[in-house]
């Protein structure tokens, strides 16, 4: 069986501006070598700082993707490349490894009306029965991980008891 493990992301907004650091250098150093190559041939190589600045600009992009926000009532469970890594459920804007899938989960509590049953007493009088059940996710993984779609699980396992 899974155990939910909570995790620490770094804040949102210091990665972003880190990450608009890296772009605006990265932009920078490209468009300086082009200018330098351009108007000064002899002035000395531009291969370096033009490689240089397509990679920050690379990195940047590729680190825009561990960027995500948390409402309240909400929880994300991180997977890195197929192993379970951890559940955020602090609610603000977070950063995370970019290659992180940040799987959503609602940790609202909610209500299922299961539908009305016909059955009979113990004296074989029909009567119809239904419920009302209020329900949330308290374990992220095992929601995720142990049972095939959660929200119908709940429903099946509420009709059979209810039967």
């Amino acid at each position: 069986m899974s155990q939910e493990r909570r995790v620490q992301v770094l804040g949102g907004w210091p990665m972003l501006a880190l990450n608009i650091g890296l772009t605006a250098a990265g932009v920078a150093l490209f468009v300086w070598s082009l200018v330098n190559a351009s108007a000064y041939p002899r002035h000395g190589p531009v291969g370096f700082p033009l490689t240089v600045g397509v990679v920050l600009v690379v990195l940047a992009c590729i680190s825009y993707a561990g960027h995500f926000t948390l409402q309240p009532n909400e929880g994300r469970v991180l997977v890195l490349f197929g192993a379970y890594g951890g559940t955020v459920r602090e609610s603000g804007f977070h950063w995370t490894h970019p290659f992180n899938s940040k799987l959503r989960v609602s940790l609202r509590a909610r209500n299922m009306n299961t539908e009305r049953l016909k059955v009979n007493d113990l004296r074989g009088n029909p009567i119809e029965i239904g419920a009302v059940v209020v329900w949330r996710v308290q374990d992220t993984a095992q929601a995720l991980f142990d049972v095939d779609h959660y929200e119908d699980y709940v429903k099946i396992q509420s009709e059979s008891a209810l039967r």
